[in-house]
């Protein structure tokens, strides 16, 4: 499973960055993006972070249902 950010609509208020730091990450630009693979152990906190996204810009691939 892998994360994406759509870094458009991104408004870089760092609730991913700090909720699951293993996945999410700023750039040099400044906006969040996702710099890591999810895995068993940081599914849930990756889940947590697109839920806290304000902006719901976050997107889960190949999410376990």
């Amino acid at each position: 499973m892998k994360a994406e950010v759509d870094q458009e609509g991104c408004i870089a208020c760092g609730l991913c960055v700090s909720t699951c730091p293993e996945v999410f990450s700023f750039n040099e630009e400044g906006v969040a993006e996702a710099n890591g693979q999810i895995t068993d152990e940081n599914y849930a906190s990756a889940l947590s972070a697109r839920s806290a996204c304000p902006v719901e810009v976050i997107d889960i691939e190949g999410e376990i249902s």
